[in-house]
């Protein structure tokens, strides 16, 4: 299998790139914000939802460009229970600007405020097995909305 490389310059290509990280786990730990070079990273342990295959899973990178700030919600400094990522979503502020946000199972989120969408995805490494399948309550999980 190749490994996956993404990029998004605008919503529908930040839509394709939400589907892939949906269900990716994560701790507080695997995300970083470098303000001095407008850049916050992501690393996660993505599913992989190709058809017709058992459930695995790859280690996956997330870059966004253009960052100016960022708030979050439910997250804890030092926490390093896993969580689930749900979706990435963009908000338009004064075009091309906007809010980037990262929504995790649990009520936790994060707001990106970006210049513009300037999103990169790579696959890092080989797949391994997964024992189960993702499973969420969408109505729980989403409730609380993005971050403010």
């Amino acid at each position: 299998m190749e490994l996956l490389r993404l990029a998004a310059l605008d919503t529908e290509d930040l839509t394709v790139i939400s589907a892939h990280l949906q269900d990716a786990i994560l701790r507080p730990e695997d995300l970083t914000y470098l303000a001095g070079e407008q850049r916050f990273l992501m690393v996660a342990r993505r599913f992989d939802w190709t058809p017709d295959a058992p459930p695995r899973r790859r280690l996956t990178g997330l870059h966004i460009e253009r960052v100016q700030g960022v708030k979050s919600r439910g997250l804890m400094p030092g926490d390093t229970t896993p969580m689930s990522l749900l979706a990435l979503t963009f908000e338009p502020t004064d075009a091309p600007s906007g809010h980037i946000d990262l929504v995790f199972s649990g009520g936790a989120a994060l707001r990106l405020a970006v210049e513009c969408i300037e999103v990169r995805m790579k696959d890092l490494g080989p797949v391994w097995e997964s024992a189960t399948r993702p499973g969420h309550n969408i109505d729980t999980d989403t409730a609380a909305g993005p971050a403010a």
